[in-house]
């Protein structure tokens, strides 16, 4: 765990009360996709990816948000800065990421740019981001036709065409300073990588989120001139500001809809959305000639040499400066400086150059993939006051009309995913509590507030399907986040406890309600986020199969239990009202362990003694019973229902020791099934696991196969086993599952992630934090084989040193000089360009065999966990 140095800069922002308020007022919290959401989509049949599409989208004026290439807005995202280029070759302005839709992309959705999320501070007082734009015209066209293949087939990537040969494209850096909390500078440096002189045109951008067309309360906003080098926005909702610039031609239009090329209709203005574009690519006169609008830009044209690089400084302000330049560059470098003693304060000299570096770059994309979420579900049914309703044949997320989101969240990839997953957010916040740990428990608080959870007690899944099910780990995550602050600070944050406390109690209840409708402590719940992992979808079962026992829900609710019972004993020491809930916990926490062994009537168990590992069981309309033998990470969260807690504790809390004892006097069959609950080890501890030892050790020995689960990267999700045996399961059809280590080759939930083999960053964490949690209660002395079949023995905590080595081994240099994650970089760029093969992607999953970085590239959400992985090796080290 991080411990902040005194005197940090950075630390003393950050811990400014209601810093929405203050410095991190503003920051990069624009979208990178808008287009193709949810949230926008109007069409009858719920066709998003086509409804707003890349090509509508400089003409079409958003409802909900915006985007923009290294944009910057306010925490309401009312006003919006982001630079655009020009190469004079493309038939657009490059104001937006391209890639492919769902329906496009061999694999899914998938971003066909270079970029990549550089470094920023918590509070965003300083961030750089780099953009790598071609000099040729961008291929948009050939990304298109050459993804029409087939999933076998490897996607045709941005370097895949001939657009950086010889090295011409544009290093394009955007950086942010703030001056102060409403001071905003900004400086766009582009350099020509090419060997010949190249035009480049820059063109900042200043515009109004159109807040005013669909709210009555507002007027129409303006940016106007004021002189040759400053531009005046002015607001009912934010009132004045400064764009400060040095030279450029100001161009000016409305952000409203073209109507006329989308819909051949009329428009309501002159001079709409795409006026800009129109302007400098086709020379029309399209922009206003008065000098003013809802947007705005300043155009730049350069042409550069070889190697020649060229800055463009702007500054936004709430201030009247005489002069906006004066303190410019002493602000960038005061910033910088700031910058490298906050992560200094928080990655240790001790820990290796190479894995500071990974652990910042981790950090940093974390921060940058923060966005401004606006989504009223009531008013984009229904439509607002005064506006008619939305026709739609069939309404998406119609039980959700509480549902008013309207927030800077954490997204798991602002291209791909530009909208927040509940349990993916819940694995950010564990990073986020080593650099941010206000952030992190104001976002996992968040989306327990009575505009985000249902009134029934569950948790939003995602705006496709907010009724999705995932994995019940925001308490897991609540506890994460509780123990490293309290860690950091040497005080428990017991109000942030508590309060998540009191909503996740009405969670587990929807879980009890909604996933255990039989009342048996056995639970379902779906694809539960492990999207193609069965060997069917889960969501919808074959005919004839009339229930389905899965060891992950189940396991993920023991999980939840133990999470609740050590809240509750937290809570306890001050309010010893929460020992009630503390018992309530612990009886469930065994009646989930006894249930898993007890299934039917012919008591079948979720563990199988012949195979040594845990299995989804289904029940067939008949009444019989059969085990789905498929040995993946399904098998392996039973590990993770493990908490260590101190005798000291329940010496403290008298009534839970009587009530928890009476329990087990009473039920000693329950009690048998759980670890060493009545034997402390001689550090006073207790283990709280449905891992009995024997189990354990059987569960090890599969987990650490080489020829199974183990890779050189880390834990794959499928048994290699499956590649030669692949499961069958026949019943009212054919279904099989078998090892595929990179892409998915199914459709299933729309064919963009693979659970059939990849190594996944957030259940590897899981599994070592595990790991580490048994070798508290173990200790050194007990011993396993590392790999299996190796004849070499580790402790727990070593096995846990040995696995994040090989997680962190995706993200070193190879043989060849390249990040392992690059395993197929046919062009050789991220091993011999210079500026190519230091920058950091941090990919959704990773090849089982080969380590090749898979799905979205800049999902440094719950990626990110590599830094923590680096940070508490370190910690175990020592």
């Amino acid at each position: 765990m991080a411990h902040f140095t005194p005197k940090i800069a950075e630390e003393d922002r950050l811990a400014v009360p209601d810093t929405y308020k203050h410095w991190k007022k503003w920051g990069p919290y624009l979208a990178e996709r808008q287009w193709g959401t949810v949230r926008e989509d109007y069409s009858e049949h719920g066709h998003a990816w086509d409804f707003v599409n890349h090509d509508k989208a400089r003409s079409n004026a958003y409802r909900w948000g915006e985007e923009g290439i290294g944009g910057f807005c306010d925490s309401r995202e009312i006003l919006c800065l982001a630079p655009a280029f020009w190469n004079g070759k493309d038939e657009i302005l490059k104001e937006r990421l391209f890639g492919l839709t769902n329906n496009q992309g061999n694999h899914g959705e998938d971003v066909k740019e270079l970029y990549f999320h550089q470094v920023s501070t918590p509070t965003h007082s300083y961030c750089k981001y780099l953009y790598k734009y071609p000099q040729k015209k961008f291929p948009y066209l050939e990304l298109v036709n050459n993804n029409i293949r087939s999933r076998e087939d490897m996607e045709y990537e941005l370097l895949d065409s001939k657009s950086f040969n010889n090295n011409a494209y544009f290093d394009c850096y955007i950086e942010y300073a703030k001056a102060d909390v409403e001071d905003i500078l900004m400086k766009i440096t582009v350099v020509n990588r090419g060997r010949r002189k190249a035009n480049i045109h820059v063109l900042p951008h200043l515009w109004f989120r159109n807040f005013w067309k669909h709210n009555k309360r507002f007027s129409r906003p303006s940016i106007k001139s004021i002189s040759d080098n400053c531009i005046q926005s002015r607001s009912i909702r934010n009132g004045r500001y400064y764009f400060y610039h040095e030279n450029g031609e100001q161009l000016f239009c409305e952000n409203e809809t073209n109507n006329k090329r989308i819909y051949n209709g009329a428009n309501e203005v002159d001079y709409v959305k795409d006026g800009i574009n129109d302007h400098v690519v086709n020379g029309k006169s399209t922009v206003n000639p008065e000098k003013n609008g809802s947007k705005s830009a300043v155009w730049y044209k350069f042409k550069l040499k070889a190697g020649e690089e060229k800055s463009i400084r702007i500054r936004l302000s709430k201030k009247k400066l005489e002069n906006p330049w004066s303190d410019f560059d002493t602000v960038f470098d005061q910033r910088i400086k700031e910058c490298e003693e906050f992560y200094g304060s928080i990655l240790k000299t001790d820990l290796p150059k190479a894995h500071q570096s990974i652990a910042k770059s981790a950090f940093s994309g974390l921060l940058w993939t923060k966005q401004f979420y606006y989504y009223d579900v009531f008013k984009w049914l229904f439509g607002g006051p005064g506006e008619p309703k939305p026709f739609r044949a069939a309404a998406r997320n119609f039980t959700w009309q509480h549902l008013t989101n309207r927030h800077v969240i954490s997204m798991p990839d602002k291209w791909e995913y530009p909208w927040y997953a509940a349990w993916d957010l819940a694995f950010h916040m564990v990073s986020f509590v080593e650099i941010d740990p206000y952030f992190a428990k104001e976002q996992l608080l968040l989306v327990l507030r009575e505009n985000y959870m249902h009134p029934n007690g569950q948790i939003p899944a995602y705006e496709w399907n907010f009724s999705d099910v995932n994995p019940p780990v925001h308490s897991w995550a609540v506890w994460n986040v509780y123990e490293k602050d309290k860690l950091r600070t040497g005080k428990g944050d017991t109000k942030f406890l508590e309060h998540a406390f009191q909503k996740l109690l009405i969670n587990f209840t929807w879980w009890v309600n909604q996933k255990d409708k039989h009342g048996t402590d056995l639970f379902e719940g779906g694809f539960l986020g492990l999207d193609n992992i069965g060997v069917f979808d889960r969501n919808h079962m074959p005919e004839g199969v009339s229930r389905m026992q899965q060891a992950d829900a189940t396991s993920w609710m023991a999980m939840f239990t133990v999470n609740m019972l050590r809240m509750s004993l937290e809570l306890a020491k001050t309010n010893k009202v929460y020992e009630e809930s503390a018992a309530k916990f612990f009886r469930h926490f065994l009646n989930i362990a006894w249930a898993m062994h007890h299934i039917g009537k012919k008591d079948i168990s979720l563990w199988d003694d012949e195979d040594d590992f845990y299995y989804d069981v289904v029940e067939l309309s008949n009444g019989a019973t059969s085990r789905l033998k498929v040995r993946s990470l399904v098998g392996i969260i039973p590990l993770f229902a493990v908490e260590i807690i101190h005798k000291d504790l329940f010496e403290q809390l008298k009534e839970f020791k009587i009530r928890a004892a009476e329990i087990v006097r009473t039920r000693p069959d329950l009690a048998s099934l759980i670890s060493n609950i009545e034997e402390a080890n001689r550090d006073g501890n207790y283990l709280f696991s449905i891992m009995r030892g024997y189990r354990l050790e059987k569960l090890l020995i599969r987990l650490l196969d080489e020829d199974e689960f183990l890779s050189d990267y880390g834990i794959r999700s499928l048994s290699k086993y499956h590649k030669d045996h692949p499961f069958v399961f026949q019943h009212n059809g054919h279904y099989s599952i078998h090892y595929e280590p990179g892409e998915s080759r199914s459709n299933m939930f729309g064919g963009n992630s693979n659970w059939r083999g990849p190594i996944w960053m957030p259940l590897n964490y899981m599994i070592i934090q595990s790991l580490r949690k048994y070798y508290s209660f173990y200790g050194p002395t007990y011993q396993y084989e590392f790999p299996t079949g190796s004849g070499k023995k580790l402790n727990l905590n070593e096995i846990a040193n040995e696995l994040t080595k090989r997680l962190v081994r995706l993200f070193e240099p190879n043989s060849e000089g390249k990040f392992q994650y690059h395993a197929d970089d046919r062009n050789k760029l991220f091993s011999k360009d210079e500026h190519f093969k230091n920058h950091h992607l941090f990919y959704e999953f990773f090849d089982g065999d080969n380590g090749k970085g898979l799905g979205a590239s800049h999902q440094t959400g719950w990626t990110a966990l590599i830094a923590n992985l680096i940070m508490e090796m370190k910690e175990s080290e020592s």
